[in-house]
C-alpha cells in the first residue's frame, strides 16, 4: 500500500549497492493501482463485525496473480517466526514475491489461494509488513555472492550453529581505563579461538536458553 516507504532502505548502504550492482533486483508493485473503484479501495470492513479493517481480496488477487511462478510470501503476526534459516533458504531462490499485510489483515481468501508461506518479524505488532519486508531483502542481499566483501562474514556471526557472535573488539586497546581482553592481543589464534568459542557459548547461554534447548548444548 505504501511503495514510497521503500525509497531509502533500497537506496541506502549495502543493500543501495547490491542492486547497483546487479546482485539482487527489487520491484515494488503499488497495490493502489489494483484498487477497486473510482477511489481504487484497498480495505473494507470485516464480515462478522469487529474493529479495523480488512484488505479485500481483489486488488490482492489482481496484483498476486501474475506471480504464481514465484515463492509469496506475506508478513503477518500470525506467521512463522522469521529466522537466518529462513533467509538462507530464501536467498537460494531466484525470485520471491513479499506481500505487506496492513490493519486487521487480509481476507483469508488470499491466503489460501495466492500466499505459500507467512512469516512474521516477531512477538509484536506493527503498522504494517513493510519493515519485516526491507528486513528479508536486507538479511537477503548480504546472503548472496558477492555482496559481501568477505564472505566469512556471513558465515561466522550470530545464528551460525546455533549460537550468538561473541563480543568483538578494535582500536585503540584501552579507552578511559576499559581494555581490551589480553587474550586477543596475544597472536596466539589457538587461544584466540577457544576464547571467542567460550564467549559464543556463555553468551548464548546467558542470552538465549532458547537456542540450548534447540540442541545446542549437545553440540558444544
Amino acid at each position: 500500500m505504501f511503495p514510497g516507504y521503500f525509497d531509502g532502505p533500497l537506496q541506502t548502504s549495502l543493500v543501495g549497492r547490491a542492486i547497483e550492482d546487479g546482485a539482487i533486483q527489487v520491484d515494488l508493485v503499488d497495490l493502489r493501482e489494483h484498487g477497486t473503484g473510482v477511489h481504487r479501495q484497498l480495505d473494507d470492513t470485516p464480515f462478522g463485525g469487529g474493529p479495523g479493517m480488512v484488505m479485500m481480496i481483489e486488488p490482492l488477487a489482481s496484483a498476486l496473480r501474475p506471480l504464481e511462478d514465484t515463492h509469496r510470501v506475506l508478513f503477518t503476526p500470525s506467521g512463522q517466526p522469521m529466522g537466518q534459516s529462513t533467509l538462507d533458504d530464501w536467498a537460494a531462490l531466484t525470485e520471491m514475491t513479499f506481500v505487506c499485510g496492513r490493519f486487521e489483515g487480509v481476507d483469508q481468501r488470499v491466503i489460501d489461494r495466492y500466499i505459500d508461506e507467512e512469516i512474521s518479524l516477531g512477538d509484536y505488532v506493527l503498522a504494517g509488513g513493510e519493515v519485516a519486508a526491507a528486513a528479508a531483502i536486507e538479511g537477503i542481499a548480504r546472503l548472496l555472492p558477492g555482496v559481501v566483501g568477505n564472505p566469512e562474514s556471513t558465515e561466522k556471526e550470530s545464528f551460525r550453529n546455533g549460537l550468538l557472535e561473541e563480543p568483538v573488539y578494535t582500536r585503540p586497546a584501552e579507552y578511559e581505563g576499559m581494555k581490551v581482553p589480553e587474550v586477543l592481543l596475544s597472536g596466539d589464534h589457538a587461544r584466540i579461538e577457544n576464547w571467542r568459542n567460550t564467549q559464543r557459548l556463555e553468551r548464548t547461554r546467558q542470552r538465549r536458553p532458547d537456542l540450548f534447548s534447540n540442541g545446542t548444548d549437545s553440540d558444544s
